[in-house]
């Protein structure tokens, strides 16, 4: 229900009359709905800034949010629906912040008194609705980005890139290799070639539990750009049940090197550096 003019004027009116009562009822109401997870300071500065631009909005003649006149009502919004995201408040919690103003005004200011201030209430009932509604959507947006920031670091977390050697380097893969992994271990592994000039790099497929031919497509795309950055890539942890789902799939890696395990991959690496591999038990033999 839009307010008119003259409903905002005594809306208003109320406002003005009765701020104190209302900004203290209302930090009250949500103080208890956050039990105690923001500080007092911090909800009482949040409150009445919302009571003075929700204030301004009424005295300026404007009814709904949308427009300029709900620009300063919309940030102040914004910028708390974002805050309470960051800080882990669920949506419930943050649109509670919004709705108890209703509560508040209406034991303030006795709303049901007559039926022009129970016409008032339910007019300005629904502009808070509205304030309501824009706060879960930009609080929604907000923890989308959030949750969409946490995936990118386990992305990056999850795809590490490691020096073994002077010339040689490994990622190591754990888990499932998609589209979006993929991208992100040849951007990593491609930065790290450039940053180290290394000339060998061990994709480590041992902890992939399964190797179809998308996964085999990403491991590919990953080597071609590795050579075009001048640098060999070898593939490890090729297991029994790899390598018949390998060849069950008529996939080829042609002429790249694999190896059945990380040390071996590693050992060829050292030896295409020209470095003298020996193994410990064959040494002390020999002597």
């Amino acid at each position: 229900m839009a307010l008119s003019a003259e409903a905002a004027s005594r809306l208003t009116a109320r406002l003005d009359e009765h701020e104190d009562q209302i900004s203290q009822l209302w930090v009250r109401e949500v103080g208890v709905t956050l039990r105690g997870r923001l500080s007092q300071g911090e909800l009482d500065r949040q409150i009445r800034e919302l009571f003075r631009s929700l204030r301004d909005l009424l005295a300026g003649g404007g009814t709904r949010l949308e427009g300029n006149d709900g620009a300063e009502v919309r940030a102040l919004l914004a910028e708390m629906s974002r805050s309470r995201a960051l800080q882990g408040f669920t949506s419930t919690e943050t649109a509670v912040s919004i709705f108890a103003v209703k509560e508040a005004f209406s034991v303030a200011t006795n709303a049901y008194d007559t039926a022009e201030s129970m016409s008032d209430f339910i007019a300005f009932s629904g502009l808070v609705d509205e304030l309501g509604l824009f706060t879960f959507a930009t609080y929604a947006q907000a923890r989308e980005e959030v949750i969409a920031d946490q995936a990118e670091q386990l992305l990056e977390l999850a795809t590490p890139v490691v020096k073994l050697w002077d010339g040689v380097v490994a990622v190591p893969l754990v888990g499932t290799l998609d589209s979006a992994r993929a991208q992100v271990v040849m951007e990593r592994l491609l930065q790290t070639l450039v940053d180290t000039g290394s000339p060998y790099a061990i994709i480590d497929i041992t902890g992939v539990p399964a190797v179809d031919t998308q996964v085999a497509q990403h491991v590919l795309k990953t080597v071609v750009a590795a050579r075009l950055m001048g640098a060999e890539c070898i593939i490890s942890g090729i297991r029994p049940q790899i390598a018949q789902t390998i060849v069950a799939l008529g996939i080829e890696f042609g002429d790249i090197a694999t190896k059945a395990t990380l040390a071996d991959a590693l050992r060829h690496a050292l030896r295409r550096t020209g470095a003298d591999v020996t193994r410990r038990g064959s040494a002390r033999r020999e002597h």
